[in-house]
């Protein structure tokens, strides 16, 4: 492995722009019976076992300012792969070239000592990824903060969830001037809210540095990065397109073992030709079999429910102020009640009251919902062409309501990001904008496959012919 332009692989790594550059890396673990095997070996290296590939021939690199994400079943050499990128694991063939400051979040725990406090870990593990005593003394304030620790920081970690154990590991690294960032499933054990502010911090470090990202979760994979890698039993199956690839990794997992995978798609012929006719313009139904409709359709979708969390007062925010979000949250359409659960398809009123400090003449009030990793689902705002003009004036309270049938989403967490903006869509200025306002927990859920179900009224067959 080389480091700062050590080698001719660094040059290369160097010429090409890349951060990290792997070059047919191989690795094997041998497999021992027995613990004195292992110091036999040692003593007789001639002496042959057998051996497991973890890996086998894998190249690829990452470019300055490129998040990739790497995919793969378990065992396929996910995290072998990273521990080998971070110095951990020494590859038995092969060279891996790294390029600047690395912050990696593999394993839980990594990097921590069980009897430190959550304070003296952060100079541990600060220590480790290049940090000075000094540097870390400026930052400590700013990674307690960000991590939310502040009641348990000066406990043994020990003692912590493993939730937060990764919300210290992960500020111990958004605030070490990283060039790279690895992150091996580490935001897979953290709450909803903190979720959403790391993928922010992640979205924010894409404009200046590299991400190295291996998950489970391809919706993450696929709107995160800009790459990606598929292993496959320690090999590299396919790379390419992020979305592109996750589709193939998902149909890999839905096809039957002996199934050869299809052939690449043939590259596209420009050619003028007439659309084809399509089949159902001619189809002539003879007979239908009606499978659900109407009541049989709705216990078929039965209600999902979910929970609603208080406004919270406290939560992120930003903005040039004048005016701001004082509540915000869910209310019921009937008797004007605010709701702490709602279930699937029930009329609410998402409301935001803004108190304007000063006059907001052309005021756009706007919401989004995203899921856990903060992934826009659903939001809206005020601003219609050819709505009627309204103004805010100074101490003046305004509540901007938007009527809807609450959604059926997947049983998860959520949350509700609200904003109050001056000016046109083209043109304005953010006065106040707050991320995780409400937090929302879907309990159950009508919705069986995607984010996101549909209000299904009849599911019928039509027999015929074309």
């Amino acid at each position: 492995m080389s480091f700062d332009g050590e080698s001719q692989a660094d040059s290369a790594a160097l010429s090409s722009g890349n951060v990290i550059t792997a070059l047919a890396v191989s690795k094997a673990y041998t497999l021992y019976r027995r613990s004195a095997q292992r110091l036999l070996h040692l003593l007789f290296p001639w002496r042959t076992y057998p051996s497991f590939q973890a890996l086998r021939d894998v190249s690829f690199g990452v470019k300055r300012g490129e998040t990739v994400g790497i995919v793969g079943d378990n065992g396929a050499g996910k995290s072998t792969l990273l521990q080998i990128i971070t110095g951990t694991v020494t590859p038995t063939a092969g060279e891996v070239s790294v390029r600047g400051r690395v912050a990696a979040l593999l394993e839980l725990g990594a990097g921590f000592e069980p009897d430190f406090t959550g304070r003296e870990n952060i100079y541990l593990n600060g220590t480790i990824l290049g940090l000075s005593r000094s540097q870390l003394d400026e930052r400590l304030e700013d990674i307690v903060a960000f991590s939310e620790l502040e009641e348990f920081i000066d406990r043994p970690v020990k003692t912590y969830s493993s939730g937060m154990f990764m919300r210290l590991a992960f500020s111990v690294a958004a605030h070490v001037d990283a060039d790279v960032l690895i992150i091996d499933e580490a935001l897979s054990v953290g709450d909803a809210r903190f979720t959403q502010k790391c993928m922010r911090f992640l979205k924010d470090f894409k404009s200046r540095g590299s991400i190295l990202f291996v998950s489970h979760d391809l919706g993450a994979v696929a709107g995160l990065c800009d790459r990606a890698l598929w292993l496959d039993h320690g090999r590299v199956r396919a790379e390419g397109d992020a979305g592109r690839i996750c589709e193939q990794y998902v149909e890999s997992l839905f096809r039957e073992p002996d199934q050869t995978p299809p052939a690449p798609d043939p590259e596209p012929v420009l050619e003028e030709r007439a659309p084809p006719s399509p089949a159902s313009a001619n189809f002539i139904p003879s007979g239908e079999t009606t499978l659900l409709s109407g009541d049989s359709a709705k216990s078929f979708m039965s209600a999902g429910f979910t929970t609603c969390s208080p406004f919270n007062r406290d939560a992120n925010h930003f903005g040039s102020g004048g005016a701001s979000v004082v509540d915000a949250g869910l209310w019921d359409t009937r008797n004007g009640q605010r709701l702490t659960k709602v279930v699937d398809g029930q009329d609410v009123d998402l409301r935001i009251v803004v108190r304007a400090e000063g006059a907001v003449e052309r005021p756009i009030f706007g919401f989004y919902i995203k899921d856990r990793l903060g992934q826009n689902l659903l939001g809206e705002n005020t601003s219609i062409d050819g709505g009627p003009s309204v103004s805010i004036a100074p101490n003046e309270y305004v509540s901007a309501r938007f009527r809807f049938r609450w959604p059926a989403l997947a049983t998860g967490s959520y949350a509700l990001t609200v904003a109050i903006a001056d000016g046109s869509m083209e043109d304005h200025k953010q006065r106040h904008w707050m991320h995780d306002a409400v937090i929302f927990d879907v309990i159950s859920s009508a919705t069986r496959h995607g984010l996101v179900g549909l209000n299904i009224s009849e599911v019928a067959i039509d027999r015929g012919s074309v």
